[in-house]
C-alpha cells in the first residue's frame, strides 16, 4: 500500500496519550510489561520514562511526539510490514509516518514474544 500525504496527516494528528493505553493493553495481554514498552520507546525516540509521562500528560500528537524525539541511529533496521505497509518502502517524504509505523512494529515484536536484544537491533 502506499502512503498518501491525507493518511499521514490523519497519523500526525492522533494524540499520543490516546493510543498508547492500546500499546500497554496489547501487550499486558502477552504478557509484557509497562517497562518493557517503555524500554522500547525510549529505545526509538530517546524519551526517558519521566518525560514520556509527561508527553503523555501534555496530551502531544504523533508530530509533536515524534519532532521532539531523537531517533535511534539503528532505526533504519527496523522492517517488515505492519498493517498493510512494508516500513522499508515508506517513502521518506512521509517520515513521521515512517517513524509510527516503526514504534508499532517494534511493539508488535515485543507482543510477539521476541526477544529484547532482538527488538532493540543490539
Amino acid at each position: 500500500m502506499k502512503v498518501t500525504a491525507e493518511k499521514e496527516e490523519k497519523v500526525a494528528n492522533l494524540i499520543f496519550a490516546s493510543i498508547y493505553p492500546h500499546y500497554l493493553n496489547r501487550l499486558e495481554k502477552n504478557g509484557r510489561t509497562k517497562e518493557e514498552l517503555n524500554q522500547v520507546i525510549e529505545w526509538l525516540t530517546g524519551y526517558d520514562e519521566n518525560k514520556l509521562q509527561v508527553l503523555i500528560e501534555e496530551k502531544v500528537t504523533f508530530r509533536t511526539f515524534f519532532e521532539g524525539a531523537n531517533i535511534h541511529s539503528n532505526a533504519h533496521m527496523i522492517k517488515g510490514v505492519v498493517c498493510g505497509y512494508r516500513i522499508e518502502e515508506i517513502d521518506d517524504e512521509f517520515e513521521l509516518y515512517k517513524q509510527c509505523r516503526q514504534m508499532e512494529k517494534l511493539i508488535d515484536e515485543l507482543a510477539r514474544g521476541r526477544k529484547m536484544e532482538k527488538i532493540l537491533r543490539a
